[in-house]
Formats: structure tokens, sequence, C-alpha cells
């Protein structure tokens, strides 16, 4: 099966992250296509590879799947075996529910602490909408950790599509020096601590490419 993630920046984009990172982590071998992003060329480059016009975009035997829950339902659809979604039908259905609620919500959060791998030690201040986006998701993780902590460490105790949708969550909280509770601890120590991570995170440090506007509070 020919396999290609087009992708953007891994210091900055979050969307090429989680595609890239359900990937790697089920084992899949694709090859990588970066576009860096907000360069002269991008746009024009982008179109070549999806009609959206944006990252991530999957090349699948010469089909196109953008968008990353589209990605991310096709991948658990065409390897079954990789048990992308949790085998139990509630879990699943939970694994599916803060999957899209982290696909479609979370905008102070995204707005007021954009990705960026490089960017250690930030600070932004925490108004009432950012914090409980914060507040929300250690509610998402502690409770993920109390039902599921005995299947394993990540949030429905193997990996799962669930754990690629909120890692780039776990990049930001890195960056801008978020605390965790205890209670929501198990995971993203589990998610920074893998191969997967730890090569993306290597290779988003070696980016030169500067985008501006997301580098908030320089």
């Amino acid at each position: 099966m020919n396999v290609k993630l087009v992708i953007g920046n891994k210091n900055y984009s979050s969307w090429s992250l989680r595609s890239w990172l359900l990937l790697s982590e089920a084992g899949i071998d694709f090859e990588e296509i970066r576009v860096p992003l907000d360069m002269p060329g991008t746009a024009e480059e982008l179109r070549k590879h999806s009609p959206a016009g944006r990252v991530p975009v999957l090349l699948l035997d010469g089909h196109t799947v953008w968008d990353s829950m589209a990605i991310a339902e096709t991948v658990a659809e065409r390897w079954p075996d990789c048990n992308l979604w949790p085998e139990d039908a509630w879990a699943r259905a939970h694994a599916r529910s803060v999957s899209a609620e982290m696909h479609s919500g979370f905008s102070a959060l995204r707005a007021s602490m954009p990705m960026n791998c490089r960017a250690m030690g930030r600070k932004v201040p925490l108004p009432d909408a950012l914090t409980a986006d914060i507040d929300r998701i250690f509610e998402i993780w502690s409770d993920c950790q109390h039902r599921y902590a005995s299947g394993g460490d990540w949030l429905f105790g193997r990996f799962s599509i669930a754990d690629a949708m909120f890692a780039p969550v776990v990049l930001r909280f890195r960056t801008y020096g978020i605390n965790l509770p205890q209670s929501a601890s198990t995971y993203p120590a589990r998610l920074l601590a893998s191969k997967s991570m730890q090569k993306w995170l290597l290779s988003a440090e070696s980016e030169t490419e500067v985008i501006e506007h997301e580098e908030l509070g320089r």
C-alpha cells in the first residue's frame, strides 16, 4: 500500500502532529511530505495535494483524504488490526466523544497558546475562557486515567486516536509551563516518553523557519 502524509512545520502544526503521530504509533510505514507553512509558495504547493489547501493530507493508493479526523477514521478502517479505537463499545463511544470535543472545541486555548515546540518557558495570561479550557482538559485526562489506567498509560489504556487528538495540547502545556495535577499526569508523561514524540520534537527543534504570528510572547 502506498501511503504518504503531507504535513506542515513540525514546530507549529498541531493538526499535522495528530495524523503523523497516529501513523507512527500504529506502526504504519509512510512517506512524509513536509510543506513549510506561511511561505510564498505554500498555498500553491498544498493545492497540489488537496482541494482544501491545508495540512494534514493523507495520500493513500492514489486517493486523497484531508482533515485530521477524516484521516484518523480512514486509517482505523484500513488498518483494523491496529485497534485505533477501544474494543469495548462504551469506551469506544467515550473515545470518540472526547476526540470530537478536541477537534471542534477549546478555541481559547488554540488562540492563546499556539503550538510552538521550540518556545520553552513562554508565559501567557490566563483569562477565564482559557482557564476553563485547561480545566476541562484536566477533567478529561483525569477521568480517563481513573477509568482506564488498568489497561495502560494512554488515555484509554492502549494507544488510540484520542491520544493523537490530544497530543498537541501536551506540547502546549509543556511550552507554556502549565502545571498538571497528579490525577491528569499519566497520559502526558506517556506521550512525551514515546519514541514517536521524541522523534517529532527532535525534528521540530531543528527547523529554521519562523512564523511570526505563531511567536506570541517573544
